[in-house]
């Protein structure tokens, strides 16, 4: 119980009614914030939960209904826009009349937003203004991304509900939902793509065309039915791939390429796979709260902090690199060499 008495602020227990999550990143990051919410609606079953994100992650609300409302604000604008939507959020934040609000960010300003909410409960990282929260953890970033949003509520549970767990995001996909065109399920799912955003910032997670081509040409030829998945940023990686005649006309290719029509549509196609192969994306935390069994794409990032230890999940890098993992703690963008991304298909194929 350590881990408990060291998150622990406030000890009183309300019976919270309207609560606020705030949490900032991509799609991936609010997947990964699921499980705090999950435990904390277990906890208190009748609260409305409103999360708080950037617009890019809006779509966290059609794969999930642990949250009833969103509000989307960007806090990472730049120059005095910024300070105008801090502004925005702590308006909304008050005339939401919430009861208790759990965010993450490990900056000062976490804090003094929160306090300015005037908001009763208040839980976020400790930090140099950790008195203005009511409650708080000790920021754990060299651990699973989940335990480590899954942290902040603990000031919230009873010592009996905290177990040593991975704190795993749950997905459920619809109990109806059928695959078109007679597709049966049981096939290797594979998305080849990241966000545009990240690769617009110089951050490449994603290995070359070529890469995947290898993949999918290598899976054919072990007779499994691969079917290719893919949204508008992920365009031009694919019409690389679909450039090879030898793929796209061989009979157990199955091309679902702009074909799911939300993040919904997606879940529920990926969770009729037998295997996914992905990047280090969205599409990885997907299949993660599916438990479907995974080959995780890795390179500069950190696979100890983004994929839980689990033995349906294999991680695929480059062993030979011993300057990775590198982004976020040594690097904000990637090196220009990049050998990370280096890594052999044959590693890969052995997975599925």
């Amino acid at each position: 119980m350590e881990n408990f008495n060291k998150n622990m602020i406030n000890k009183d227990t309300d019976d919270f009614s309207n609560a606020l999550f705030i949490n900032y990143g991509g799609l991936g990051d609010e997947i990964l914030f699921l499980p705090a919410i999950e435990d904390f609606k277990k906890k208190f079953p009748n609260c409305k939960v409103t999360l708080c994100l950037e617009k890019r992650a809006r779509g966290i609300k059609q794969i999930t209904n642990l949250i009833d409302e969103i509000i989307e604000v960007d806090i990472k604008a730049k120059g005095i826009k910024k300070y105008f939507n801090v502004l925005n959020l702590i308006k909304k934040a008050r005339e939401g009349k919430f009861d208790v609000v759990i965010s993450s960010g490990k900056s000062p300003l976490v804090a003094i937003i929160l306090y300015m909410t005037g908001i009763k409960r208040r839980s976020g990282y400790f930090s140099k203004t950790s008195f203005l929260l009511t409650d708080g953890a000790t920021l754990d970033e060299n651990q699973y991304a989940g335990n480590m949003y899954h942290d902040l509520i603990l000031p919230f549970l009873d010592e009996e509900d905290i177990v040593d767990k991975i704190c795993v995001p749950h997905l459920m996909a619809d109990n109806d939902y059928t695959l078109p065109d007679g597709i049966e399920p049981g096939f290797v799912a594979l998305h080849p793509g990241v966000s545009l955003m990240s690769i617009n910032k110089g951050i490449y997670k994603c290995p070359e065309s070529s890469f995947w081509v290898d993949i999918i040409k290598g899976a054919l030829n072990k007779g499994k039915k691969l079917l290719l998945l893919g949204g508008s940023d992920d365009a031009e990686i694919i019409g690389k791939i679909l450039e090879h005649t030898e793929i796209v006309s061989n009979p157990n290719f199955i091309n679902f390429y702009g074909r799911t029509k939300n993040l919904r549509d997606l879940m529920n196609v990926m969770s009729k796979a037998d295997t996914l192969i992905c990047a280090d994306s969205a599409p990885l935390h997907i299949g993660v709260g599916l438990s479907l069994n995974i080959a995780a794409i890795f390179g500069p990032t950190n696979e100890e902090k983004l994929v839980p230890k689990k033995d349906n999940i294999r991680v695929i890098k480059n062993k030979k690199i011993e300057c990775r993992p590198c982004l976020w703690h040594k690097r904000q963008v990637n090196c220009e060499q990049s050998f990370c991304l280096n890594i052999d298909v044959s590693d890969v194929l052995e997975s599925i």
